[in-house]
């Protein structure tokens, strides 16, 4: 036995590299049968599925350039990360953008910028936005609510993203007068931190569910009772990332903590289906609205992501018939989600926010309907550009998600699914979370809202309006593809340019000021 350990001790540690390798080789080539490539090529096989593993960190650093990135590029995730650090977020010697790209957005600015004066409130604080309009105003709810901010913290439950990162949010939407919306998760611990709260719940009826998982008013009610600062409730009909589909929480997943927010049982599957429960038409839909309305006070919205038009069309004239119908509308983007989503819902399910927000907006508007509605824009709209243009589109208000998670800390490894999130704001581990201080990222958060409404106020400004509301459609240009190859300036540009006059170039040449001195020409030969 001695002499065997000595032998061991006698083997450099380079020679244990060797074994190790050797050990690895005889597996791939003799006892692994799922790996092709490690067999027909071991150990260096392995070094194949490394790079595949890094492979998009490797691209978003070292390989994409700062317009390429897809959802959000490096420029717009800079501009986040400055904002909310209270950096420098200026660009120099001018755009790096295609300016001809389509799509890109142009806001028409006035000759004369509107001016405030010394008693302004913006003058006073330059942050200073609330929205315009009035939450339940036109319905008479016993607790209308009139949103601090019109940039707000979308819908995100605990669950899917970590307890420190939930925290983070509500202190940093309380430090900013902003609304934390719950997601569908319930309302945690975690949202209860003096934020204003938009209570959000799906087909699960997470926090608001009986025994048989149906929705429940007399928990609703209590629910509200007991938090004072939730100031609206959200119905989710549908999200940008899937609408349509249900979900599964794995019962390995639910925790005491999870289980007791929830109101679910412990160590048992939990499905959300596609559909609600608690109603299954239109007409019950706004029934069910309404009582909820009623019994908590609060005004009550529907959230979406928009495909076909014939139920909405049904939900306006059921609106014009009765007089009833949903204070809030929230219209999310089928570019959205900051979960986990089947790649044929994320890329093709639901149309991208511009094209369905239009859609929607124009059906209320073609009867009407739209003063008595706010409606709330969610799909990367966190940038004072895109949000000009939201504005002018006839959104009230915008709710981030993911710039929100990007202001504190998330930094785009898209493995939101996967519970390895590097950040620790979409993950449940410990460890990873252990990293966050919400004392710090709550005022991140706070800070890119105010950077982010600062902004927003100066374009507003430089279009010659005191407030975002004040946008219309003729204020923002879009490049747009056509049906057409080319068309002729005056079409595209819709004016003509005044004639210069002009008589030969003869006259050019025996202009007495051309080029500040006599023309003089040039010999034959030349």
């Amino acid at each position: 036995m001695d002499s065997f350990l000595q032998f061991i001790s006698e083997i450099s540690w380079w020679m244990w590299i060797l074994i190790a390798l050797a050990l690895v080789a005889i597996r791939d080539v003799f006892f692994q049968k799922k790996h092709t490539i490690s067999h027909n090529f071991p150990i260096v096989g392995h070094l194949r599925y490394l790079l595949e593993s890094i492979g998009p960190e490797m691209r978003q650093y070292f390989v994409a350039n700062n317009r390429e990135e897809l959802p959000f590029n490096r420029i717009e995730r800079g501009w986040i990360y400055a904002s909310a650090k209270k950096e420098n977020n200026y660009e120099g010697f001018g755009t790096d953008r295609d300016i001809y790209e389509h799509q890109h957005i142009f806001i028409n600015n006035a000759m004369m910028p509107f001016k405030i004066t010394e008693d302004h409130p913006n003058h006073i604080d330059k942050t200073f936005l609330p929205c315009a309009k009035v939450m339940g105003e036109f319905n008479k709810r016993k607790k209308p609510y009139r949103p601090a901010s019109i940039i707000n913290v979308s819908a995100m439950s605990f669950g899917s993203l970590s307890a420190k990162a939930v925290e983070s949010l509500n202190k940093g939407v309380k430090m900013a007068g902003a609304y934390h919306s719950t997601g569908e998760g319930g309302l945690s611990p975690y949202h209860s931190y003096g934020g204003d709260v938009i209570f959000h719940f799906g087909t699960g009826y997470f926090g608001v569910r009986d025994e048989n998982g149906n929705f429940s008013m007399d928990k609703m009610v209590k629910l509200v009772e007991d938090n004072p600062f939730i100031r609206a409730i959200e119905i989710k009909l549908s999200q940008g990332a899937k609408p349509g589909k249900g979900g599964v929480l794995p019962g390995a997943k639910i925790s005491n903590e999870i289980a007791k927010i929830r109101g679910v049982e412990m160590g048992k599957d939990v499905l959300s289906p596609p559909n609600h429960s608690a109603f299954s038409n239109v007409k019950e839909m706004v029934d069910f609205i309404e009582d909820i309305a009623e019994a908590t006070g609060l005004p009550v919205g529907i959230k979406a992501a928009i495909g076909k038009l014939e139920q909405w069309e049904e939900l306006a004239q059921i609106m014009l018939k009765t007089g009833k119908g949903p204070d809030f509308i929230t219209v999310d983007g089928g570019e959205g989600g900051t979960g986990a989503a089947p790649p044929s819902f994320a890329d093709h399910v639901s149309l991208p926010w511009v094209y369905g927000f239009s859609d929607l907006y124009k059906l209320f508007q073609n009867h009407a309907l739209t003063e008595r509605i706010v409606f709330i824009g969610s799909g990367k709209l966190g940038f004072p550009g895109k949000a000009a243009m939201a504005f002018a589109m006839g959104a009230d208000c915008i709710n981030v998600a993911r710039e929100a998670m990007m202001s504190i800390g998330c930094i785009q490894a898209q493995i939101c699914h996967t519970n390895r999130c590097p950040s620790g704001v979409a993950t449940q581990s410990k460890w990873l979370q252990s990293g966050i201080d919400p004392t710090l990222k709550s005022a991140r958060l706070a800070q890119y809202f105010r950077t982010f409404r600062k902004e927003f106020i100066e374009i507003t400004h430089a279009a010659g309006y005191e407030h975002p509301c004040q946008f219309t459609m003729r204020d923002i240009e879009m490049n747009v593809d056509d049906h057409n190859l080319s068309k002729e300036l005056q079409k595209t540009y819709m004016y003509e340019k005044t004639p210069v006059p002009f008589s030969g170039m003869q006259n050019l040449k025996d202009c007495l000021y051309l080029g500040g001195k006599p023309y003089e020409t040039p010999p034959k030969n030349t």
